[in-house]
């Protein structure tokens, strides 16, 4: 069989140690160098290849590959992009077999969440319906932690501990000045549907009387006057009151907090809002001065602080995922395995993409308390272990150190553009 390159793209929102998976994938790949050529990857994700826009990895010394295990951000572009179905849209598959099929491409690697699973799995259609055998395989990112089929999610270890540990410290900054200044404080962290950001926050809270003292996940619905009965409860306790607020959060009728009324390119609701929404309810309702920020970009770009067992995790699913390939699998995804026994361990195993595509995993409700506002125990013990060990970047002058890729570009060989 003749040997046949590989193309590797990163999609939707990036994080903290997307880039790790992108070093497991190229340096397992450069192992194998009998049974794959070149590893070539998407400038901006799949619009890269639409495009025709390729980056020669191999014009990248190992220094610099190696250097992608502790650099943050999308190294080589992602992008919002949705495959349609093929019967929607047939011209955007045909172009991709047209690329594929100039650059010798044969293994398809795509590194993002359950929308990226969903492409991953359409892609590895093409083999049937035309003619053109791609081997595809899903590596999961994601710092929603909701992809179905793995204990967790690589990326989510590392967010959790970036809000965990800012939870914390913003907490000890409010309990210091609230007897003559502010009393509230309120974080707004990411989870459109699933408040596993959110609840992992609840590490930070080590003994009676700890931040956060209410914590909001979009699976609880939001109660306005219980929440408001709980943050004045709080404040009479402890002098102040630090909310951990998922972007999700929503009434009962599924109504978000904080709508913005637009979408995006997945057809999603745009979120962000929720912190000042809070912190002017409770102005309105109870008086209280408050402080909010908006966690945002910083969770997930946070490598600085970045969870070891994370990083190792990310770049273990990049090396299967080109082990899976080698053995001839198609349309899988590594997932993680969580080991039986007290002391943490995990393994990876083979999960199928068409039971992930479009699929999100929730917060199971027994790892939140009866009353909606913080994590039981048993929450606590799925946490722990994914936020555990430090895994920091070489420093220079006080700055982390990151990979600077040259992105040299293939050749095109198609005169033919792509408008995407």
């Amino acid at each position: 069989m003749a040997k046949k390159n590989a193309f590797y793209a990163q999609s939707g929102g990036v994080t903290a140690v997307i880039n790790a998976s992108a070093c497991g994938v190229i340096e397992t790949a450069r192992k194998h160098k009998k049974e794959i050529g070149k590893v070539y990857a998407g400038h901006n994700g799949i619009i890269g290849a639409l495009r025709e826009e390729l980056i020669d990895t191999s014009k990248e010394s190992a220094k610099t590959i190696a250097a992608l295990r502790h650099t943050p951000s999308g190294a080589f572009g992602s992008c919002r992009y949705k495959l349609k179905s093929l019967e929607e849209n047939r011209a955007e598959y045909e172009r991709l077999i047209e690329v594929f099929k100039a650059h010798n491409i044969g293994y398809f690697f795509y590194n993002g969440g359950g929308d990226s699973a969903d492409t991953c799995l359409k892609i590895s259609q093409l083999s049937e319906t035309m003619g053109y055998p791609i081997q595809a395989i899903h590596v999961p990112k994601t710092v929603d932690n909701d992809l179905p089929f793995t204990d967790n999610c690589p990326g989510f270890g590392s967010v959790a501990k970036y809000v965990s540990v800012s939870i914390k410290e913003a907490a000890l900054d409010v309990a210091s000045m609230c007897a003559s200044s502010t009393n509230i404080f309120i974080l707004e962290v990411m989870g459109r549907h699933a408040g596993w950001i959110a609840g992992a926050s609840g590490l930070a809270a080590e003994q009676e009387g700890d931040a956060p003292h209410i914590i909001l996940f979009p699976e609880i619905a939001f109660d306005k006057a219980k929440f408001l009965k709980k943050v004045k409860s709080t404040v009479k306790k402890y002098g102040y009151c630090a909310i951990v607020a998922s972007e999700g959060a929503r009434y009962k009728d599924g109504q978000f907090l904080a709508d913005s009324g637009q979408v995006d390119a997945f057809g999603h609701t745009q979120l962000g809002g929720v912190a000042p929404t809070l912190a002017s309810m409770i102005k309105d309702e109870l008086g209280y001065k408050y402080h909010w920020a908006v966690a945002d970009y910083l969770q997930r770009a946070a490598r600085h602080i970045a969870s070891a067992t994370d990083v190792e995790q990310a770049y273990a699913v990049g090396q299967a995922a080109v082990e899976m390939a080698l053995a001839g699998k198609n349309a899988v995804m590594p997932g993680i395995v969580r080991g039986k026994g007290k002391k943490y361990s995990w393994s990876i195993k083979e999960a199928p993409l068409d039971k992930i595509a479009n699929v999100e995993k929730m917060m199971p409700r027994d790892y939140i308390t009866r009353d909606g506002f913080g994590i039981t125990e048993k929450g606590r013990e799925y946490f722990e272990p994914l936020i555990q060990g430090e895994d920091y970047p070489p420093y220079k002058k006080g700055i982390p150190q990151y990979a600077r890729l040259k992105k040299v570009m293939v050749e095109k060989k198609i005169k033919k553009r792509f408008k995407v």
